[in-house]
């Protein structure tokens, strides 16, 4: 039976199951975006009449602008109130299910054994009324992710607690039947046949010796989940995200730009030219503020229910990544931060590059850290790398050229496709996982687990069949993170995929279940 879980709204029962709406204010935080869209739409398709209309109208030009937008504003907002409506939402002991739409009816549904992470979303308008959104990622195609937006701060808490338990596989008792001291939350009970000490291992709550006329029962329903606590692990200083801002590619050809329209301006007399910089100086100016704005007090904690990160300024997000979700790692550092020692760390998460391409936050582990908080971040992915000397083993991987550790390296013909970072190229295989190594300006090393081996694959260009060479390649989940090695002997290629085949199968087969914390 389906133990219905509580968000703070009235519940309709279907078959069942009960369906609950969004908070009321959804409509509001949510209608500006529809109030905006409408005017951009009849804003572009106005401009050659907004001149026309003004002769006609005359004086009354502004009460007809003003008419307009309250028009505007009622179709928004009215739209959002009926979307609001129509949109219910249900979770049951193994999926979230998702109605929404008002033309075109939508029914969604999000296994939970799939899940691959949960966050919590608050945009600033939401901060202020102490909503969030819930986004549930999944492991599927594009727009698997499911979103509930907007609940109240505490509810989506909640309920992101209790989701990741049963994804989990704790499945939470019902009330009547756990006994709790009086006075108390009900998070601290005994066993309803043994008033003795006891520790219950399947919902975490501690027994307590207690009187017999200090325990009564509690109403029957289920448990609610409690939030599991967390270690900090690293943070991000807010000055150093602002420099390693600085330090980009992007900033760099902007001030390039910027002196040669300089130079042109003074040797045309004229300031035409600087209209030229504008649309590149929003996209660059965007772009930084995004990275800024995405990055801005990050926090990276572990707890039993995966790694836990926290970031945002003006919109703040709570991920949760579930153990073993994190199907690749990728370290790498600009040329720009080499002589800061700065490194940045992304993942590959099922889920997150087809719901939200181009977001660089919801992938970064780590926007810029040291080379210490790089090990740190890797242990929260991988905590044992399956070698006896880890932290060696990054070193050589971020900065090595040699073979140290068993690397496999790009022979020396293959410097007559890449001169500069040949050297560097190299893969190594522990008991754990496969690390690649390449880039000499771009340094960058590469892990994946056993387990998350998606497919292998070999590919030789002409030059390449010439020369004997071939790029290995592992094929994973859609992400910032491709994991391949270039110019590889062609026989050590072939070899490197046989193995590795072999490691994968091996590995998927002694891996934990999907709810991690069932009993195996």
């Amino acid at each position: 039976m389906n133990e219905p879980i509580t968000a703070g709204s009235p519940a309709e029962v279907e078959d069942g199951v009960e369906w609950r709406r969004m908070h009321p204010v959804t409509p509001a935080v949510k209608g500006w975006k529809v109030f905006v869209a409408v005017l951009v739409v009849i804003g572009s398709q106005s401009t050659n009449g907004v001149q026309e209309l003004a002769e006609w109208l005359g004086g009354r030009v502004w009460l007809a602008a003003l008419g307009l937008l309250a028009v505007v504003f009622l179709v928004g907002f009215g739209y959002s109130a009926i979307a609001w409506r129509v949109t219910r939402f249900a979770v049951t002991d193994d999926a979230v299910r998702l109605r929404t739409g008002v033309l075109f009816r939508q029914h969604r549904q999000a296994r939970l054994d799939r899940l691959q992470a949960v966050d919590v979303v608050q945009p600033l308008l939401a901060r202020l009324f102490g909503l969030s959104e819930l986004r549930l990622e999944v492991a599927g195609g594009s727009g698997s992710a499911v979103s509930l937006a907007f609940l109240r701060e505490d509810d989506a808490d909640q309920l992101r607690a209790e989701l990741l338990a049963r994804a989990a596989g704790l499945h939470h008792r019902a009330a009547a039947a756990v006994p709790t001291v009086d006075g108390t939350n009900g998070t601290n009970g005994t066993d309803s046949t043994d008033s003795t000490d006891s520790t219950d291992s399947t919902d975490g709550t501690l027994g307590t010796d207690a009187p017999a006329d200090a325990v009564r029962p509690l109403p029957a329903g289920p448990i609610p989940a409690q939030t599991a606590p967390e270690n900090a692990v690293f943070a991000v200083p807010v000055k150093r995200l602002l420099l390693s801002t600085l330090l980009t590619w992007s900033v760099f050809w902007l001030l390039l730009w910027v002196t040669v329209l300089v130079v042109s301006m003074v040797l045309a007399r004229s300031i035409s030219p600087a209209f030229g910089i504008l649309p590149g100086l929003l996209v660059v100016v965007s772009y930084q503020w995004n990275r800024i704005n995405r990055g801005a007090n990050f926090r990276a904690a572990i707890s039993p229910d995966g790694i836990r990160l926290r970031h945002g300024l003006t919109e703040t997000r709570a991920q949760t990544v579930p153990p073993g979700r994190v199907q690749a790692v990728r370290v790498y550092q600009s040329i720009l931060w080499r002589k800061a020692d700065w490194w940045r760390v992304e993942i590959n998460v099922a889920g997150y590059a087809q719901s939200e391409a181009g977001q660089e936050s919801e992938t970064a582990l780590l926007p810029v850290g040291t080379r210490e908080d790089v090990l740190l971040a890797l242990w929260l992915v991988l905590p044992d790398l399956g070698t006896d000397d880890p932290r060696a083993l990054v070193q050589a991987g971020l900065t090595g050229t040699e073979q140290e550790f068993g690397f496999l390296t790009a022979p020396r013909r293959a410097r007559w496709l890449d001169p500069i970072a040949w050297r560097r190229t190299g893969v190594t295989v522990t008991d754990r996982a496969l690390l690649i190594r390449r880039g000499r300006l771009t340094r960058s090393l590469i892990v994946v687990p056993h387990e998350r081996t998606q497919s292998l694959g070999m590919r030789q260009g002409p030059l390449e069949r010439r020369l004997g060479l071939a790029d290995f390649r592992l094929h994973s989940t859609p992400g910032p993170v491709t994991p391949a090695v270039a110019h590889l002997d062609a026989g050590d290629a072939a070899r490197l995929i046989e193995d590795q085949a072999v490691r994968a199968r091996t590995a998927r087969a002694g891996a934990g279940p999907e709810q991690w914390m069932s009993a195996r």
